[in-house]
């Protein structure tokens, strides 16, 4: 294929997949602007009552320009955004409850401003919370470019599908992912590196629950790996780093790898270095 035909091909293929995708720069933007408007207010005394109103609107208007490229219907585009500003106090106040919870949670916090402003698990669950609004209101792309933008700055990938109760958090965070259909309690508290996800990928099972449930109270400490939409955690459970699970495990359960100590002269190697010293 020559140069000509490749250019031909690229603006064929280009032109075919540009429908109903907002501009992702645009996406990125509102989730900083949203974040900030909500949880980094400006400093100094110009910081009136007037300036919020004034960013309230704007946000608005940002959102149905990104719903629009969605819809492709500025009436529906318009009610959309009005109906997720008009949740968006609800989903405040759960993001409260969520940094008071990392506050008591973690003994390194200093304060709430700090998990606010510092805390990328906390960063990650007020975006996915954000996106979760709109993916319920049946708008798909939109929250997927949120989340994967919050997925990109901390490590965490949550779906904006997900369920998650109130008063959640991830501490450190890097490399936890939580799956569409998964659905979580209150008062969960997962750290790095844990999994919430599906046995079975196939597109078979789209429609289908493939992510496991975390009732309420539980902790997943690092590492854990929990499989298979048939899979429940039951409340006030422990499940301990590393552990591998598809299978349902009761209330109140604790489980853990057990370590194994070995004593040094034990070691195979052990063997081969004394040999070599005898020489």
């Amino acid at each position: 294929m020559n140069e000509k035909d490749f250019l031909s091909l690229l603006q064929r293929h280009n032109k075919k997949h540009a429908g109903n995708i907002p501009d992702k720069v645009l996406s990125h933007q509102f989730v900083d602007d949203l974040f900030g408007f909500l949880f980094v207010p400006e400093t100094g005394v110009n910081q009136k009552e007037r300036d919020l109103e004034k960013g309230w609107y704007s946000l608005k208007s940002h959102l149905t320009t990104l719903i629009y490229d969605v819809v492709n219907d500025g009436a529906r585009a318009q009610s959309l955004s009005d109906q997720f500003f008009n949740g968006l106090p609800d989903v405040y106040e759960t993001l409260q409850k969520d940094a008071s919870f990392f506050l008591v949670n973690d003994p390194a916090a200093l304060s709430k401003e700090e998990v606010l402003h510092a805390y990328p698990g906390f960063y990650a669950i007020a975006v996915y919370r954000i996106s979760n609004t709109l993916w319920k209101r049946g708008i798909r792309v939109l929250p997927r470019i949120f989340t994967e933008y919050a997925h990109s700055k901390t490590g965490i990938d949550i779906h904006p599908g997900a369920t998650i109760g109130a008063s959640f958090f991830i501490d450190h965070g890097t490399g936890v992912v939580i799956g569409e259909t998964a659905v979580i309690g209150e008062k969960v508290k997962i750290y790095q590196g844990v999994t919430i996800g599906a046995l079975n990928s196939a597109r078979a099972k789209k429609d289908k629950k493939r992510h496991p449930t975390v009732e309420d109270n539980v902790i997943l400490y690092s590492g854990a790996t929990i499989l298979g939409g048939d899979t429940v955690i039951g409340k006030d459970s422990v499940i301990g780093g590393n552990a591998w699970i598809t299978f349902s495990v009761p209330p109140s359960s604790l489980v853990y790898h057990k370590s194994e100590v070995v004593e040094k002269e034990h070691f195979s190697h052990r063997k081969s270095v004394n040999a070599i010293l005898k020489k």
